[in-house]
């Protein structure tokens, strides 16, 4: 008869959140928050904290054309920026999205596109597969960031849906039946009403705001509080 080490049981979840993630997919800070938000959770599952996330829509530009606009020439426009400002920003995105294991490869020539479309594909994995939105984000961000793909294009939105482990052609159906658009502009009015005006913006049990790219250590330090309070 051998002895085998005793194992150390994983404690069972404290509290398990509610986690509003209210973001763009073009918005290169929302990948970096949820990368830090992602981070905190996994070193916060030892303390027996969990979470359930559901993807939020909003749109950074609403009224963009739909051929998008050059990132550089869409910077400039919006916030005043130079190109060499513009570019020192990419840069600096890039790192931190790095830090948490995205490769995001944005340059002088990338566009930012309408997405809303996007935002619909998401509505419709949040009401089918819940469990599979956060892999459709996620792909619509490498499709976005990564390989500079045109978000309003059908072909490159149901690629994401597959990459997700949905089914594309039910994804085309939705794209080509404007389905849940309604209930897109919905949320995103909810969201609008209570005070959201910039993504990315992490909202814990309706009540408890977090704003921006934040590094995993503030995440973490924010939601172990939650979570003793909530």
């Amino acid at each position: 008869m051998t002895d085998t080490a005793p194992q150390t049981p994983t404690p069972a979840p404290l509290k398990t959140l509610k986690i509003d993630f209210v973001s763009d997919v073009v918005c290169p800070w929302c990948v970096v928050g949820l990368g830090g938000l992602e981070t905190a959770l996994e070193t916060l599952k030892a303390e027996g904290v969990a979470a359930d996330i559901a993807f939020q829509p909003f749109e950074l530009n609403p009224q963009i054309a739909p051929e998008g606009e050059n990132i550089v020439e869409h910077i400039g426009r919006k916030y005043g920026a130079t190109p060499e400002q513009s570019a020192a920003n990419r840069e600096m995105i890039k790192a931190r999205a790095a830090e948490v294991g995205f490769d995001m490869r944005m340059g002088p020539d990338s566009r930012i596109w309408n997405t809303f479309d996007a935002h619909r594909l998401l509505h419709w994995a949040h009401e089918t597969a819940p469990e599979k939105q956060k892999a459709l984000k996620q792909a619509l961000f490498t499709a976005h960031f990564t390989d500079n793909r045109n978000l309003t294009d059908a072909g490159v939105l149901t690629r994401a849906a597959e990459a997700a482990g949905l089914d594309r052609a039910e994804a085309g159906e939705v794209l080509a039946s404007g389905r849940y658009a309604q209930a897109v502009r919905a949320a995103e009015e909810l969201w609008r009403s209570r005070g959201i005006s910039s993504v990315p913006a992490v909202v814990v049990e309706g009540k408890y705001l977090i704003s921006g790219g934040q590094p995993a250590s503030a995440f973490e330090q924010a939601l172990r509080q939650i979570a003793k309070e909530a």
